[in-house]
């Protein structure tokens, strides 16, 4: 990494770290992006250049979120389907302690956040949207479907269905002040049974791998 590489990578730390600070204290919709570039010490605009909407701020990898299901799915091994892929992305991600899955100290807080602010419940909303959406790209190139074949569509909002179940479940879980140990031996048996169901149905699609 070259030196000015270096250098907006950590801007774009400091202000996602000082964001975080402020929604933590005050709530995401009493903190404005003024007061963020403030505590930062940069300009609104230096905010913006980084983060285009405040909910980028606290969402700071969604853009890992949205593609991690399809990514799952086009490097899955060959002879896997889709189902195998995302069961087997799910629980590398539990075992490899992945702070998106929320099993990580201090997720309590921040789901709170979540829960206290429309705009970022909506902005969660989206991003499994765009999740699905992509999920549904992968599965119709490698299926050959048709433009107009709803399949991938479908099969992609069964599979990306029930990865945000497993991870409301986790966030819900958390919340309520559980162990992430318990929390994660149930979750994964969990996934084991609704993914096992899944694949009944889904073992070979999509094919041609």
């Amino acid at each position: 990494m070259g030196l000015r590489e270096l250098k907006k990578q950590q801007t774009r730390e400091l202000l996602s770290d000082t964001a975080m600070g402020l929604f933590a204290e005050r709530g995401f919709d009493r903190v404005t992006v003024v007061e963020v570039a403030r505590a930062a010490g940069v300009s609104p605009n230096t905010v913006f250049n980084y983060f285009p909407a405040k909910e980028d701020l606290f969402f700071d990898r969604q853009e890992e979120v949205v593609t991690r299901l399809a990514e799952a799915v086009r490097r899955r091994p060959a002879g896997s389907s889709a189902v195998d892929a995302v069961r087997a992305d799910l629980l590398a991600a539990f075992a490899e302690g992945e702070p998106t899955v929320g099993l990580n100290p201090g997720v309590a807080a921040f789901w709170r956040i979540v829960e206290d602010s429309a705009a970022l419940r909506a902005r969660l909303l989206e991003l499994g949207e765009r999740a699905e959406a992509a999920l549904a790209a992968v599965l119709a190139e490698e299926s050959g479907a048709d433009p107009d074949d709803p399949l991938p569509r479908i099969v992609a909002g069964a599979v990306a269905g029930a990865h945000r179940a497993v991870l409301g479940e986790v966030r819900r879980a958390m919340v309520a002040g559980e162990p992430a140990g318990t929390v994660r031996t149930r979750v994964e048996a969990a996934v084991e049974r609704a993914f096992g169901l899944l694949a009944s149905g889904l073992a070979h699609y999509p094919a041609g791998r």
